[in-house]
């Protein structure tokens, strides 16, 4: 394919399974080879349908058509092992190992400046990291990788490297706990920037100064598994020891500090992809899921990279007894240290599911039997209630202060101007998630239900109506309607939320009630089909009406702006969904990234995703921010979270320093008379600048979702000097 066309691929417009029309084709010859070319694409065309019929491809690919390469990267990431040459499992070696021609690791570091071949080492992998790919297009190294371990005998702890193509041949089977026979290795000092595990043996000696060496060549390393039966106690090497930690624990720990963790997952986020470097084209691959383990009402967040193990990060799905090891904790201690707690991998963590757990050494350990019998006493369908895949996820929330928020980001400006947006989405990759901070004016609220978003995301005009005076939301059950009520009273935020979630489960309102109308000039406004705000149970007249307000700044400005962009679309793919076992493979493979590989028609369904209940039920809104020059303007939209089955999912405690999107989340638990408090608390910003933090995901082909995650006030203290 013609470089110029790269974009295509990396926006998912071209695809496996993509059906295309050829207009216009080349044939290029290798000016560095005798009689050797290929067919270039120079234009195609996208047609319908996704080929669901067409025969499978070919089982071994040949190698690439142009450059000196010889291998093939994975699709969106370079942490994988991708193709045929990764060796699934060598063979374990059948070999008498000879105790007495031994050398140790202690005597290693003694004695190696002095010597020029070393004996035989046996060891066993304690750690192991992820791939490392380092090639680079002007560099001519076939299999430019490279992976740590870190193995031990009865003396202490080393590093050893596996360079090169040694790590398609061998990375798969040196497992956590694998016993190895080294011969002809080399001995190199220690790489002084590279990550270390935190042993689970606090007592062994590690050996830092220098590492092991494992090449084709110079010398050629000669590498032997031994079978575990075959290992004899009087060979001294160490067991794999963990530090597994329960819920319950997590509180109580500090940043960065290391653990291993097991639990039942009960939700798993959609695989998103993160740019290494500003403006590079390395991607970090990751994605979000919660595990309980029974000690605490608070699952384990967890943030999980790519480990290079493809085939356990693809199938993590709810109901999977979910193992993570070499995690680091992640807090705040200057921001709520309970609610935005979570873990996140680091280059030695390894990840395992359900089917991969046999013969591991963890299953040895006493608090992953702890968990294996808290699972026994669990009701599956009690659990299956609460399991919810995949949608977006706002988590980590932007910390409360904005300064904070400035440290921590690692781009080289801030701020983006709303007229840049434009710019940003066009240039995201698949599944790629930015976060942007814009200045503006919240001008225009909409709400939108979820049984007419597909109608109502075409846009409706604002109806200035009759004009209420009103200072409460009722909170009561009269007439099948559910409402809240607030008085005079002072609610923390956080309380406001947890009462509209309690109302609507005591009221048993199922899914969302339609709400009545409001637009306002900078006032109040509310529209009812009869006098004041009456108690009229839905109807299919008034359900047809939104809510709605907007500034008068707004109704002056916004048919004479230079720029008007439309974002607030809430697309399939962003709605987390309840999780149905039956269907378990369709619904990894929609928030899975689309696969490298055609699946050919047998593996496919024919089920739609919007056939799976929301997690929710709920519907969204559509904010305008204008910019502060007043000739710009986007539409974003805020999605409100609420699962009922499990509040704990979605962190709304993290957002109760946020007045109007707090309101706004109320809907979450009883909508119908919440739209007062989302008005004032939109006046109460009328006018202002403020900061507005947006993420922003390609989703694939041209859809973009630009969520409105936070509104920092330009006038709380710290925000202008940051800026």
């Amino acid at each position: 394919m013609a470089p110029r066309l790269n974009g295509l691929v990396q926006r998912a417009h071209l695809r496996a399974g993509a059906r295309l029309r050829l207009t216009r084709c080349s044939y290029l010859y290798d000016e560095k080879r005798l009689n050797y070319g290929f067919l270039c694409l120079e234009e195609l065309e996208r047609v319908g349908g996704d080929g669901a019929d067409a025969p499978p491809p070919p089982r071994r690919r040949p190698p690439p058509l142009r450059g000196e390469k010889k291998r093939y990267l994975p699709l969106w990431n370079n942490e994988d092992p991708y193709g045929d040459m990764w060796v699934a499992d060598k063979a374990q070696a059948q070999v008498d190992v000879d105790v007495s021609k031994l050398t140790s690791l202690g005597q290693l570091e003694m004695t190696w400046r002095s010597r020029v071949h070393f004996h035989p080492l046996l060891v066993r992998v304690l750690y192991k990291s992820r791939l490392r790919y380092y090639g680079k297009p002007e560099k001519k190294l076939d299999m430019p990788y490279q992976a740590y371990f870190e193995v031990a005998d009865s003396s202490g702890m080393m590093s050893m490297v596996l360079w090169n193509s040694l790590c398609p041949e061998w990375y798969n089977s040196m497992k956590v706990g694998t016993v190895l026979l080294l011969e002809q290795y080399a001995i190199k000092t220690s790489y002084p920037f590279k990550t270390q595990p935190t042993p689970g043996d606090s007592q062994m000696k590690r050996f830092a100064t220098i590492e092991i060496s494992l090449n084709v060549r110079d010398p050629p390393t000669k590498i032997s598994i031994i079978p575990e039966e075959m290992v004899k106690p009087e060979w001294g090497l160490p067991e794999v020891k963990y530090r597994f930690i329960t819920r319950s624990e997590l509180d109580n720990l500090p940043n960065n500090h290391s653990c291993d963790v097991i639990g039942l997952v009960t939700f798993v986020g959609r695989a998103e992809r993160a740019r290494k470097r500003e403006h590079g084209e390395d991607f970090w691959l990751y994605r979000w899921a919660h595990a309980i383990d029974g000690t605490s009402d608070q699952p384990f967040i967890l943030e999980l990279f790519a480990t290079s193990q493809p085939d356990v990060f693809e199938h993590i799905h709810p109901m999977t007894y979910l193992v993570c090891t070499q995690m680091r904790v992640v807090r705040d201690l200057t921001e709520n240290p309970s609610s935005t707690i979570y873990l996140t991998t680091s280059n030695e963590s390894q990840i395992f599911i359900t089917g991969w757990h046999k013969g591991q050494p963890y299953t040895k350990d006493t608090k992953v039997k702890n968990f294996i019998q808290w699972t026994k006493t669990q009701s599956e369908a009690d659990q299956m209630k609460k399991t919810v895949i995949g949608g977006y996820y706002p988590f980590p929330r932007p910390p409360n202060n904005f300064l904070k928020y400035c440290k921590n980001n690692k781009v080289e400006s801030v701020l983006k101007a709303i007229g840049e947006m434009e710019k940003e989405i066009e240039d995201l990759h698949y599944r790629e998630h930015k976060r942007i901070a814009v200045q503006g004016i919240i001008s225009a609220i909409r709400y939108i239900s979820s049984s007419n978003a597909a109608e109502e995301a075409s846009g409706a005009e604002l109806v200035q109506v009759q004009s209420l005076r009103s200072n409460a939301i009722w909170a009561s059950v009269e007439r099948g309607v559910c409402r809240m009520q607030a008085g005079n009273s002072k609610f923390s935020l956080a309380q406001v939320l947890i009462k509209l979630a309690r109302a609507k489960q005591e009221c048993g309102c199922s899914g969302v009630q339609q709400p009545r109308h409001i637009a306002g000039n900078g006032r109040v406004w509310v529209r009812s089909d009869r006098e004041g705000m009456s108690d009229i149970p839905e109807t299919e007249e008034t359900g047809r009406i939104r809510d709605s307000w907007q500034s008068d700044l707004w109704a002056q400005v916004k048919d004479k702006l230079m720029k008007y962009l439309h974002h607030s679309t809430i697309f399939p793919e962003s709605i987390p969904r309840k999780f149905d076992y039956v269907h378990k493979d369709l619904l990894m493979q929609q928030y899975n990234l689309y696969a490298a590989v055609h699946q050919p028609k047998e593996t496919r369904t024919d089920k739609n995703i919007n056939e799976f209940k929301s997690a929710s039920g709920l519907g969204y809104y559509e904010v305008t921010v204008l910019g502060i020059n007043h000739d710009v303007a986007i539409d974003v939209a805020f999605l409100p979270l609420f699962c009922p089955e499990d509040p704990h999912l979605f962190q709304l405690e993290d957002i109760q320093h946020d007045t109007l999107l707090s309101h706004m989340s109320c809907i979450s638990g009883c909508q119908q008379k919440a739209t007062n408090e989302i008005v004032k608390a939109a006046m109460d910003l009328d006018g202002k600048h403020v900061v507005c933090i947006l993420d922003i995901c390609h989703l694939g082909d041209d859809k973009v979702e630009v969520f409105l995650s936070k509104i920092y006030k330009t006038v709380e203290p710290g925000v202008l000097e940051s800026m």
